[in-house]
């Protein structure tokens, strides 16, 4: 049983990350674009041995232009399947998960042998200080008799013990 309170517990702290996750809205972004541009022109002049180069740099920056920053959180959904049946399937899913567990931890075949036996000699004691005595026994159950009155007591492979009269014959 705790196992399955720690699983279902998982599966509920999974649900509840999983929505924090979805709620969180998109942060601002700001841009910067810088263009640089450098142009040469070269000039050459004719004149008794000289010659002109020229070279013009221009560096521009822009700086974004102050638009108001706003930060939406909006909750869309691409299917349309309610979210009711969400739910509905997260619990199903839950239940199999559940039914899963408990079906493969009941049955593991049981107790030992040993412990089925002392289980049965305790049954047995306590019936014996009520004035029954041991008849017959076998591994798995014992016949017990006051005065004319029989008793079979047997125990299961899970440790079960279980009474019955016996018509005497």
């Amino acid at each position: 049983m705790a196992k399955l309170v720690g699983l279902l517990a998982l599966f509920a702290a999974g649900l509840l990350l999983a929505g924090g996750v979805t709620a969180v809205g998109a942060a601002d972004v700001t841009t910067t674009e810088t263009l640089s541009a450098t142009t040469t022109i070269e000039e050459t002049t004719t004149a008794p041995a000289s010659t002109v180069v020229t070279t013009v740099e221009q560096t521009t920056t822009l700086a974004p232009t102050s638009q108001p920053t706003t930060t939406t959180a909006s909750s869309s959904s691409s299917s349309s399947t309610p979210t009711w049946v969400w739910i509905v399937l997260g619990i199903l899913a839950a239940g199999v998960i559940g039914l899963l567990v408990a079906l493969f931890t009941r049955g593991r075949g049981g107790i030992s042998d040993e412990e089925r036996q002392r289980r049965l000699d305790a049954a047995v004691a306590s019936w014996a200080t009520q004035g029954w005595a041991l008849e017959s026994q076998t591994p798995g159950s014992t016949i017990l008799r006051r005065g004319p009155e029989l008793m079979v007591v047997s125990i299961d492979d899970h440790g079960q013990i279980s009474t019955r009269p016996v018509a005497s014959s």
